[in-house]
């Protein structure tokens, strides 16, 4: 009975503890343009909200071809639920942004989205 007593509370504690480590961490709500669509003009802003606030690292912008165009940021590497950058103007093409960042807690962060400009 002790065993199943100390198993049952280890079990609980486990969970409890896993389960608060899953919501310390910020999330990717959003992303401008969305993930996936096709734009008929370049786009005037880059952007990704997030749950709680991130610490956006690194983000860059690259064409099918690999080429990297800069980004305008506004954020000051400072941690923010908004992120937003001004991309210089594109021409036809897919585009991938990657990012990485770090959520308040500390936890490395990434991910990555996409978009299609074809007129």
């Amino acid at each position: 009975m002790l065993l199943k007593t100390a198993f049952g509370v280890g079990l609980v504690l486990a969970l409890g503890f896993g389960a608060q480590d899953a919501v310390a961490h910020a999330k990717k709500e959003t992303t401008q343009p969305a993930d996936g669509i096709v734009l008929d003009a370049s786009p005037p802003t880059i952007g990704m909200t997030f749950d709680k606030p991130m610490r956006v690292t690194l983000v860059s912008l690259t064409d099918a071809d690999g080429r990297t165009f800069e980004l305008s940021r506004t954020d000051n590497m400072q941690p923010v639920s908004e992120f937003s950058a001004a991309p210089p103007r594109l021409p036809m093409g897919r585009y991938l942004i990657k990012w990485r960042g770090l959520a308040a807690d500390g936890h490395p962060m990434q991910g990555g989205f996409s978009f299609e400009i074809s007129k």
